[in-house]
C-alpha cells in the first residue's frame, strides 16, 4: 500500500456535475435502459477506452492493466413505475419497479414510456386529489398504490378508451423527473443512486486517461443496469477476482454515514463485506487521509457486489459511496462527498 503524491490526479468537479447532468437526462427506470447505455458508450469512447456491451445492457469499459482483475461498478438503473391497469376515469394505477414508496414519489412529475415509443407527461396523484373536498378519514388513510394513489396524464382524458387511444397500457414504463440542483456545495435530486456515483467513476476514468496513468493490475469498468432489482452484476467477465462497489451511503439516525464524507461499508442487510478487501480499501483512506467513515447499513440494503457473491462467483467484494440523505426520494448529498468517494477510489487502484 502506497500513498498517492498530494495534489496528484485533481478532482474535476466540473466534469463530475456535468456527467450528472447528463446521465440524469435520460429516463432509465430499471429495464429502460437503451437510452443511458449510448449516452455512456458515447463519453467512454470519447474517453479512448476500449468498451464491451453486455447482452441485457450493461456497459464494461476495459481502464487498462494487467493480471488479477479489479471491477468497479456504478449502476444507470433508477426506482420508477409502471402501469398495472388503465383505470376507468383514465387515470393510471402503477406499481414500483424497484423499492419506490408512494410516500416518496407523491406529487411528483413523471414520464410515461409506451412500448411503441410515445413519451406523455403526468403526475402521480392522490385520489381525491384535493384535501379541500375530502373528507378528514379519507385524508388520514396512507398513500396506496393499490387504492389511492394514481398518475394523471397531461392529456385530456375522461375514460379508459382515451387513455388506451393514446397507446398507453398495462406494462409501460413511469420515469420520475430528478429535479436536480445545486447550492452551497449541496447537491439535490431523484437518482444520486446511482447515477452520482457513474458520474464519479466516469471522472476517475477521465482522470486515468488525461494523465496517462497506468494501471498497477487490470481494472474494468462495470456500468450496471437492473441493480435496483437485484441482478445486475450477476454475470462477470472470466478473471474477475476483486469488486469494489460505488453506491450510495444513506445517512440516517443509527449511521456514520455524513453527506460531506465517503463511507466504507462493513456490511449490509445481506452479509458483511470482504474482511481482507474492505481493509485494503480503509488502509488507503487513512493513509491519504481521505474524510471517510466506517458504517453498516441494514435492515433494506445491498449492492451490486452482493449480486455478483450469490452468483456464485470467486470474488471478494466491497462497496464504498458518498453519505447521502433521503434515499430513494429527493435525494441530497454533497460534493465534497463525491470527491472524497473519487479520491478513495483513486487510492485504492493506485495502491
Amino acid at each position: 500500500m502506497k500513498k498517492i503524491p498530494k495534489n496528484c490526479l485533481p478532482f474535476d468537479e466540473e466534469y463530475c456535475l456535468a456527467q450528472f447532468r447528463s446521465l440524469l437526462s435520460a429516463d432509465s427506470t430499471t429495464g429502460l435502459f437503451r437510452e443511458v447505455q449510448e449516452l455512456v458508450l458515447r463519453e467512454i469512447k470519447a474517453l479512448g477506452f476500449p468498451v464491451h456491451v453486455t447482452h441485457k445492457g450493461g456497459v464494461i469499459a476495459d481502464m487498462g492493466g494487467e493480471g488479477n482483475t479489479l471491477v468497479l461498478s456504478a449502476h444507470l438503473d433508477d426506482i420508477g413505475l409502471m402501469v398495472r391497469r388503465v383505470n376507468a376515469d383514465g387515470t393510471l394505477n402503477v406499481c414500483p419497479v424497484g423499492g419506490l414508496y408512494p410516500l416518496y414519489c407523491m406529487e411528483e412529475n413523471v414520464r410515461v414510456h409506451t412500448r411503441d415509443g410515445q413519451v406523455y407527461t403526468g403526475t402521480v396523484c392522490r385520489t381525491p386529489n384535493s384535501i379541500h373536498v375530502t373528507e378528514e378519514e379519507i385524508r388520514q388513510e396512507m398513500s396506496d398504490y393499490r387504492k389511492n394513489v394514481c398518475v394523471v396524464l397531461d392529456r385530456p382524458v375522461k375514460t379508459a378508451a382515451d387513455t388506451r387511444a393514446l397507446g398507453v397500457e398495462t406494462g409501460d414504463m413511469i420515469a420520475l423527473e430528478p429535479r436536480m440542483t445545486v447550492s452551497g456545495g449541496y447537491i439535490k435530486s431523484r437518482f444520486v443512486d446511482d447515477k452520482a456515483c457513474a458520474a464519479v467513476l466516469l471522472t476517475v476514468m477521465k482522470a486515468i486517461r488525461d494523465n496517462k496513468v497506468k494501471l498497477p493490475r487490470k481494472v474494468l469498468a462495470y456500468f450496471a443496469q437492473y441493480e435496483e432489482i437485484g441482478h445486475g452484476t450477476t454475470w462477470l467477465p472470466e478473471g474477475v477476482k476483486d469488486y469494489l462497489a460505488l453506491d450510495i451511503a444513506p445517512t440516517g439516525p443509527d449511521q456514520n454515514s455524513e453527506e460531506h464524507k465517503v463511507s466504507i461499508f462493513a456490511k449490509d442487510s445481506r452479509f458483511p463485506y470482504h474482511w481482507e478487501l474492505t481493509n485494503e480499501v480503509r488502509q488507503a483512506a487513512v493513509l491519504n487521509k481521505i474524510d471517510f467513515v466506517m458504517d453498516v447499513f441494514t435492515p433494506h440494503y445491498g449492492t451490486d457486489g452482493d449480486a455478483s457473491v450469490l452468483a456464485g462467483h470467486d470474488i471478494r467484494h466491497a462497496a464504498i459511496g458518498p453519505g447521502t440523505a433521503n434515499s430513494h426520494g429527493y435525494e441530497r448529498t454533497h460534493i465534497d462527498g463525491l470527491k472524497n468517494t473519487y479520491l478513495l477510489t483513486l487510492a485504492y487502484l493506485l495502491a
